[in-house]
């Protein structure tokens, strides 16, 4: 039997209280397989750690990690604490620290979610966003000067690599090749970023090349917003930069339900180190504690590790659960419109697992 080494990392907020219940979950599936199982280590680290030891996460804290098979990761966000510490104390030490350059985010219209784009059939909005996960606006270059006086000034550069470019474009390509459709849109700014985004192109032309089953197209980032809202049948594929993924996989979910139903895999293709997976939500303070967050964008996110994991069979059985258990209105948590409890749609996906 394959037993499966995850490490579980809880981080803030609600993500307590749902990274336990993808454990919980998983340990399910595992007892109706009976032909692999985990192996769970967890990490409090977040803004607990921070409060008690100045960091978010130990500064050799790569190396627990490091030999895992995959990671179950929550939310990082603290009220107390900047958010620009919390994000970069952890999800990207993590992220950057392990070069999980491809962010996959899924989205696509669940049985039984009364989206809101009203003329929008389910089969309308299926959707993968490839978000650049390790350079981009988000490469962490910049700084501040005459800090406190009215000369200060501060930058962030966005630094795009070739190579980090065209690994990404080449790993979007490839997906959309895998998919029923065989289509991509590149999503760029390159009319009014002169420099980066104008490589970004060069470079998705050059790569396209290779893929000459793959329909593609390119589409400015503004625009994009508007084709996703009026014309979402017209997407299947997509790949952005750091920033521009980022939001538009947050207005991909919103537009197939909700936040809470939304999962990510951050992923290091090449396989060199783990991989990492969460929902995307953020760690909501509001109702932590509530046992009112929805579990369901953490079941998913599991569904993307089990398939990096090579079980393709249970990956799908998990995500067959989780459709029966979001078609039914009743085990709909409060930002679907519901009353269910955390607890309950935990126990609903668990019981099919089980039947």
């Amino acid at each position: 039997m394959k037993t499966y080494r995850i490490a579980t990392i809880p981080g803030d907020g609600i993500g307590k209280e749902v990274v336990p219940a993808g454990q919980q979950v998983l340990q399910a599936l595992a007892q109706a397989n009976k032909t692999f199982a985990f192996e769970f280590e967890h990490f409090d680290w977040g803004g607990d750690h921070h409060r008690a030891h100045g960091v978010m996460m130990p500064a050799d804290g790569l190396d627990a990690l490091r030999h895992k098979d995959a990671i179950l990761f929550g939310s990082a966000g603290d009220p107390d604490i900047p958010d620009h510490i919390t994000l970069w104390g952890l999800r990207l030490k993590i992220c950057q620290g392990f070069d999980q350059y491809a962010n996959v985010r899924p989205t696509r219209i669940l049985p039984g979610i009364d989206a809101p784009l009203k003329r929008c059939r389910p089969e309308d909005l299926n959707w993968v966003i490839v978000r650049e996960n390790s350079e981009g606006e988000y490469s962490g270059v910049g700084g501040r000067v005459h800090q406190g006086h009215p000369i200060e000034a501060a930058c962030d550069v966005s630094m795009m690599t070739r190579a980090g470019v065209e690994r990404v474009i080449r790993f979007a390509f490839k997906l959309a090749q895998s998919r029923p459709r065989k289509q991509l849109t590149v999503i760029t700014k390159s009319n009014a970023q002169r420099h980066a985004m104008v490589m970004w192109d060069e470079v998705a032309q050059e790569v396209s090349q290779d893929f000459p089953d793959v329909k593609w197209d390119k589409e400015i980032v503004d625009a994009a917003t508007a084709r996703m809202v009026n014309r979402p049948a017209s997407l299947d594929t997509i790949v952005a930069t750091n920033l521009h993924a980022d939001i538009l996989s947050d207005l991909a979910a919103a537009l197939a339900g909700s936040l809470g139903i939304a999962p990510t895999a951050n992923l290091d293709p090449e396989r060199r180190y783990p991989s990492m997976f969460e929902p995307i939500h953020g760690s909501a303070f509001d109702i932590m504690g509530k046992g009112l967050a929805n579990p369901v964008g953490t079941f998913w996110s599991c569904v993307l590790m089990l398939e990096h994991l090579g079980e393709a069979e249970a990956a799908r059985q998990l995500m067959a659960a989780v459709e029966q258990v979001t078609a039914n209105p009743a085990l709909h948590t409060g930002d679907l419109g519901g009353r269910a409890t955390t607890a309950q749609v935990t126990e609903a996906v668990c019981a099919r697992l089980l039947a």
